[in-house]
C-alpha cells in the first residue's frame, strides 16, 4: 500500500524534518509514506483567504494520484484512538492501493478538498501547527504498522 502525505508548505523547521523523517524510515516498503509539499499561497496583510485557500486547493488536488482513497486531515473530522485507526487502515489496505492524507496550511483546507475527501480526520480537537500534524501523522501511521506486526512499540 503507498501512502501520500500532501502537505501545505515547504520550509519545515529541522525538527519538524528530521521528526517526520524519523518514523517513516522506520516504515517498511509496503507501508510507504511519501511527502509531497505544495507551495503555500502568498499571504500579506491584506490577504484574502478565500483567495490563498483556492490557490492551494488547485496544486493539492492536482497532486492526488487517480483511485486514491483520499483523508482530509481536519478539525471537523472524525476522531478515531490508536487501535480505530488501526482497523481503519486494515480495512483501506485491502481495498485501496494508495491512501493520500491532506493536511492544509495555517488556514487549514478548502472546502473544495474537504469535498473531494472520502473521509475527515481529527488528529484533536485542538487546533495543531501545520508542521507538528506532519509528526503527529506519521507516529500515528508507524504505531498502527507495529500494532498490525505485533511490533512492541505499542504498549
Amino acid at each position: 500500500m503507498k501512502m501520500h502525505l500532501i502537505a501545505v508548505g515547504k520550509k519545515m523547521p529541522d525538527w519538524v524534518t528530521q521528526a517526520y523523517q524519523d518514523y517513516v524510515k522506520r516504515l517498511p516498503p509496503d507501508f510507504n509514506l511519501q511527502l509531497v509539499e505544495v507551495e503555500p499561497a502568498q499571504r500579506g496583510k491584506n490577504r484574502d483567504v478565500r483567495r490563498v485557500l483556492q490557490q492551494e486547493e488547485e496544486k493539492i488536488l492536482k497532486a492526488i494520484p487517480h483511485h486514491s482513497l483520499v483523508v482530509a486531515l481536519a478539525i471537523q473530522g472524525q476522531a478515531w484512538d490508536t487501535l480505530q485507526l488501526t482497523e481503519k487502515l486494515r480495512e483501506w489496505r485491502m481495498t485501496h492501493p494508495q491512501i493520500c492524507f491532506l493536511v492544509g496550511g495555517p488556514e487549514g483546507l478548502s472546502e473544495g478538498c474537504l469535498k473531494k475527501s472520502h473521509i475527515k480526520w481529527s488528529l484533536s480537537p485542538l487546533t495543531l501547527p501545520h508542521p507538528l500534524v506532519r509528526v503527529l501523522l506519521a507516529e500515528q501511521l508507524y504505531r498502527t504498522y507495529t500494532l498490525i506486526t505485533q511490533h512492541p512499540y505499542h504498549r
